[in-house]
């Protein structure tokens, strides 16, 4: 998979995107992550990429042709599955959005800064707009290197155990259950006897219990659409 980021501040990204499984994916040749200055397609030697809204208003708009021309440099090469904009008005990032794009091959990834991009951009480069939650940042970088990782981590051979992924929060509708490592008491509080049992259909039973029960308490929301996603229709 290669993932292509433009932002008007790589800087942001050097980080998250160069350390823990990320680092490893790129290091085993899972995954490919080319960040792209925007900068370096701006119109003039004063470095513009942005300018004040048409119809007046605080805040200022990254322009169309600093935009087109970086995603046209990029299309130049290969084919993308999907350009994605990072926006607080986009679809709101999920599991199975990560899932959907853990199976494609090339993405570009386009930071909003600002009070966002010009709206032709959107019309006519953009094939899906995502949002992190409902706040707001002060650009999309570290949306983008949010949907990175969690698209990556999905990719065969990424994490060390293939069935890690499947049984994170979220995969099967429900929060992950509680787990225990050593020791088997710490200050009084011991791990539950069931998973010391060694009775892996008595263990498996426990855990999805726990996860019903831990999702219908703090993700009432989750709870609701998992039982209704699992009625016989």
């Amino acid at each position: 998979m290669r993932i292509d980021i433009i932002t008007v501040q790589p800087g942001l990204l050097e980080g998250p995107l160069n350390h823990s499984m990320i680092q490893r994916a790129k290091d085993k040749g899972f995954a490919e992550i080319n960040v792209l200055n925007l900068r370096e397609y701006a119109l003039n030697r004063y470095g513009q990429i942005d300018d004040y809204q048409f119809g007046g208003g605080a805040g200022m708009v990254l322009m169309c042709e600093p935009i087109s021309k970086a995603i046209e440099d990029l299309k130049s090469e290969r084919t993308y599955d999907e350009v994605i904009y990072t926006t607080p008005d986009g679809e709101i990032w999920n599991q199975n959005a990560a899932n959907t794009l853990s199976l494609k091959q090339n993405i570009i990834i386009l930071c909003g800064h600002y009070k966002g991009i010009d709206e032709r951009i959107r019309q006519l480069y953009v094939t899906r707009e995502i949002s992190i939650g409902d706040y707001v940042l002060t650009g999309g970088e570290l949306a983008a290197a949010i949907i990175s990782d969690s698209i990556i981590r999905l990719l065969p051979g990424v994490l060390g155990n293939e069935e890690s992924a499947l049984t994170d929060s979220f995969q099967d509708g429900l929060l992950a259950p509680p787990v225990y490592t050593r020791p088997a008491e710490f200050m009084e509080l011991k791990v539950p006897d069931v998973l010391l049992s060694g009775n892996f259909k008595l263990i498996e039973e426990w855990r999805m219990a726990q996860a019903e029960q831990r999702t219908r308490e703090r993700r009432p929301d989750l709870y609701n659409k998992h039982n209704n996603d699992n009625q016989p229709h």
